[in-house]
């Protein structure tokens, strides 16, 4: 990696995230500024028991079908970030699907890839829905050992 900075890259299917990327690769790996940042674009895939709650007779088929559809999902969420990334002339750019909650798994990508930053999209949920979900952005900002930024999709002009 030589003198590069890390900058790992939380993505999931959302156009929240995309958006980040967007953002990211315009402001910190656009032709106009000197890039210094090593790109490593991590998705976290959910364990398909934690999308199904607990398990009952007959949840093994339904198990296979949740994996098989997560998996699809990860493999389409990389290849569009490798599509925009390419387009973008992007090329140190590192992905890497990683099973488990995504909180979690950045906090862990955070050490493992020695970070500097850690970006994320803000999904932009209210204070009610962030409180039942939990929040992947507030989470790592109490809980990663680096710089969080979280890019917040513009707000649509009236």
């Amino acid at each position: 990696m030589g003198d590069k900075q890390v900058m790992v890259m939380a993505l999931d299917e959302s156009d929240h995230s995309f958006n980040a990327l967007d953002w990211i690769l315009t402001h910190f790996f656009g032709s106009s500024s000197t890039n210094s940042f090593k790109l490593i674009i991590i998705h976290a895939k959910t364990s398909p028991v934690s999308v199904m709650g607990l398990g009952g007779p007959g949840s093994t088929d339904v198990l296979q079908l949740v994996e098989a559809d997560l998996k699809k999902t990860a493999e389409k969420v990389i290849s569009k970030a490798k599509d925009v990334c390419s387009s973008r002339s992007v090329t140190d750019v590192q992905y890497e699907v990683i099973d488990g909650d995504a909180r979690n798994v950045l906090c862990d990508a955070v050490e493992q890839f020695h970070a500097s930053i850690l970006a994320l999209g803000s999904h932009g949920y209210g204070a009610f829905k962030r409180a039942v979900l939990g929040s992947v952005s507030d989470y790592c900002c109490h809980h990663a050992r680096c710089s969080v930024m979280i890019v917040k999709k513009p707000k649509q002009k009236p």
